[in-house]
């Protein structure tokens, strides 16, 4: 989800005035996956490397999260969202943000319709350091580690691979998301930056995946007449 500071930028305004405008993007964007029959989407909300950026911002996003979280918890309980939280482990959160995630997460755990996985603090890199971790610490021989068993020690293996990547405002970076889950996904890169990203935006987005020839590294099947 980028080009808050971007947006805020061209309209004269400080960097957390597009932060709080997208707050309306994700909520139209969570309820246009849900009708659009998207069992599983992930928002990319605050990286590893986001510590980096200046304290006020920071300051600023876990308080405004914190809001977020408990306001619409009510509406992701009555869609039947079931939401969790990826990352959450530098000692830095504040206590009431990590409590506010784990409670929306055993409050919305019994729903069974999308799946929102918020990916917060998060890094993929750091993901894949801990499955090879756990691994050692199971005892596992190295000629027993296969690609099945890595991804069960990733953190919530139940997580399908990713499909469609989306990343606003044309930026065309991986950014250290999921690295290990979007091995063949599709990207997309729409102009738009986050905060004037609405429903229609993402239907696009989705009809753009849709029209991919998705071949996972082997070839078109044959078609009538091709000799090929």
């Amino acid at each position: 989800m980028d080009g808050n500071g971007r947006w805020a930028q061209r309209r004269s305004l400080p960097r957390t005035a597009g932060h709080r405008a997208a707050e309306t993007a994700v909520i139209d964007v969570i309820e246009a996956a849900r009708a659009a029959g998207v069992e599983w989407l992930s928002l990319y909300a605050f990286s590893t490397e986001n510590w980096n950026r200046p304290g006020t911002e920071v300051e600023f996003l876990m308080r405004m999260v914190r809001r977020v979280v408990r306001k619409h918890a009510p509406l992701l309980l009555a869609r039947g969202i079931r939401c969790r939280f990826l990352g959450v482990a530098d000692p830095r959160i504040p206590r009431e943000l990590a409590q506010d995630f784990d409670d929306l997460a055993a409050l919305t755990a019994g729903n069974r319709g999308m799946t929102l996985t918020v990916a917060f603090d998060h890094g993929g890199r750091r993901d894949i350091v801990e499955a090879a971790r756990s691994l050692i610490r199971s005892g596992t021989p190295a000629d027993e580690v296969t690609e099945r068993l890595f991804a069960d020690h990733l953190p919530f293996p139940d997580t399908p691979d990713v499909d469609l990547v989306i990343r606003t405002s044309g930026e065309q970076r991986i950014s250290n998301f999921m690295l290990w889950q979007v091995a063949y996904a599709e990207w997309v890169f729409p102009e738009a930056l986050w905060p004037d990203f609405r429903a229609p935006d993402f239907v696009a987005c989705l009809h753009t995946y849709r029209r991919r020839d998705r071949r996972f590294g082997g070839v078109p099947a044959r078609t009538n007449g091709d000799p090929s």
